[in-house]
C-alpha cells in the first residue's frame, strides 16, 4: 500500500445524495459565514464592513451520458460530499445549485456551484 501521508492535492471524489459524479477538477469550497472588507475613507481606515455570505462548494464536472444538466439545475435540498487527496472530507448539507449549469461541448464539461445556509458546509 502506498504511503500517502505527505500527499496534499491531486485527486478528488464528489457525491451528491450518495451518487458519485464525474469530477474534472478545480473544485473549491468555502465554509465561511461572513465576508469582511475594510471601510476606507479619504482620511484613513475606519474599520471593516461585515456581511453574511452563503457557504459553497463548486467545481467542474464531466458531461458523461448519465449526467443530466437539468437534474443539476433542479437540485434544491441535497447533500454534497467532496473527498480530497489530503484526507479532508467536505460536506455540504441542504444545498442548492446556483448560477448557470451550461454544458460545454468542446471539452464535455459543466461548471456547477452549490450554496447553502450558514453552517451548511463543514470540513473534517
Amino acid at each position: 500500500m502506498a504511503d500517502t501521508k505527505n500527499r496534499v492535492a491531486g485527486t478528488a471524489y464528489l457525491a451528491v445524495d450518495g451518487q458519485n459524479l464525474p469530477v474534472v477538477g478545480e473544485f473549491e469550497y468555502n465554509p465561511s459565514s461572513v465576508s469582511r472588507e475594510s471601510a476606507v475613507g479619504q482620511d484613513g481606515v475606519h474599520g471593516y464592513i461585515e456581511k453574511p455570505m452563503a457557504p459553497h462548494i463548486s467545481g467542474t464536472l464531466r458531461d458523461l451520458g448519465s449526467l443530466s444538466v437539468a437534474g443539476l439545475n433542479a437540485m434544491t435540498n441535497v447533500t454534497v460530499t467532496l473527498e480530497l487527496a489530503n484526507g479532508k472530507l467536505i460536506v455540504g448539507r441542504n444545498m442548492w445549485t446556483v448560477e448557470d449549469q451550461t454544458a460545454k461541448t468542446q471539452d464535455g464539461t459543466i461548471e456547477v456551484k452549490w450554496e447553502g445556509l450558514q453552517g451548511a458546509v463543514t470540513e473534517n
